[in-house]
């Protein structure tokens, strides 16, 4: 059992207090946010069992959200953390919710988040609201980050400029109306996806169209052949 387990059936918890539900924003399993002016922010960690290190990341997240929930595999024999009151105890002052999953996907209520003193880190917070609702859709499942890459929103949008220029170069305001980001992931190009190839005109590289065919984006031969580094040197007299 993986803890991406756990993703969908907490999920479809947190969904039914009417929370919006994203797994792996901003370095936590799940996030989710109800509506309102502020929005009300909810994290939630999942384990496979209750231990100290998943209090420790309760800790760490709280001052980002109004709620911090704490979820785990129900243990077989009924011996696990969740029975122990020494540990209810101690999640209870700290105001953390907890949810039990047991192996047929049910979600048992434990304890529910109770209010605590304001302990905000409003940047922290913001940046979490953010990314939640830049991200299209919920594309990562929830504890799954030794997998593969997050698709966080900044990626959505470097994919979206990649399938763009799949038909040959582009200027950065070609691609505005796909990804609002375009001229400043075009210029950082942190995944190396791109190359300029003359002034204002970017191309796809051939870890772009790597890319595209890793996302399905992409089936067969690429539309136009990749452009080469040796070819950027060339063309700008290098």
């Amino acid at each position: 059992m993986q803890e991406t387990s756990l993703y969908a059936p907490v999920k479809r918890f947190l969904e039914s207090l009417d929370f919006t539900v994203k797994g792996e924003v901003g370095g936590c399993d799940i996030v989710g946010l109800r509506e309102g002016e502020p929005p009300v922010v909810v994290i939630c960690e999942l384990k496979l069992q209750f231990n100290l290190e998943l209090v420790l990341q309760g800790v760490d997240r709280a001052a980002a959200c109004d709620e911090v929930w704490l979820a785990a595999r129900m243990s077989a024999r009924g011996k696990g953390r969740e029975h122990d009151r020494r540990f209810r105890a101690l999640c209870r002052r700290l105001g953390f919710g907890l949810l039990a999953v047991d192996g047929k996907g049910k979600v048992e209520l434990l304890l529910s988040p109770a209010a605590v003193p304001p302990r905000r880190d409003p940047r922290r917070r913001s940046r979490l609201v953010e990314e939640h609702h830049r991200r299209k859709g919920d594309p990562s499942i929830g504890g799954s980050t030794r997998q593969k890459p997050i698709m966080t929103a900044y990626r959505q949008e470097a994919i979206a400029c990649a399938a763009a220029m799949a038909d040959g170069p582009k200027r950065p305001r070609d691609l505005k109306l796909v990804a609002p980001r375009a001229a400043s992931i075009l210029l950082h190009n942190y995944y190396g996806w791109f190359a300029r190839a003359e002034r204002g005109i970017y191309a796809l590289t051939e870890l772009g169209q790597a890319a595209l065919q890793s996302q399905g984006v992409l089936d067969g031969p690429p539309l136009v052949a990749p452009f080469q580094v040796e070819q950027l040197g060339a063309k700008l007299g290098a």
